[in-house]
């Protein structure tokens, strides 16, 4: 197993909080921000922040074991990797939540395609930084 990249994983959570604060934000403007709450936005940030960063520590992780030459000659595995967390495991997640909370169909598609995005970007980092 080769090193951690602890640079892409940091920099990787602070872009996929990034896109989160600008999608749910400007892109979209539904109302609803990443993060909601009376008075307690910033513990929020921090909240999602802690959320992202777990994320990245463990992409992080899986890139290390599957090792830097193997990284090298098939770059594609970054977005394989990042991206099928994201459609495997995080999207259903959401998908079931919204479907369980009758949240209306359009919003459920935006709110999973923000992780599918913000997984894919996690991916673009630890590739730009290898």
């Amino acid at each position: 197993m080769g090193p951690v990249n602890w640079l892409a994983v940091v920099l990787a959570a602070a872009l996929a909080l990034a896109i989160g604060i600008v999608w749910n934000g400007p892109v979209f403007r539904s109302g609803r921000q990443l993060i909601s709450g009376n008075g307690e936005r910033a513990s929020g940030f921090v909240v999602a922040g802690v959320v992202l960063l777990i994320s990245s520590i463990m992409l992080g992780h899986s890139f290390a074991r599957i090792g830097a030459e193997t990284l090298a000659v098939k770059p594609w595995l970054y977005f394989m990797q990042t991206g099928g967390v994201a459609i495997a495991f995080v999207i259903p997640s959401v998908w079931l939540t919204h479907l369980r909370n009758r949240t209306e169909p359009m919003r459920r598609v935006i709110d999973c395609a923000f992780w599918l995005v913000a997984y894919l970007a996690m991916g673009l980092v630890f590739w730009i930084l290898a």
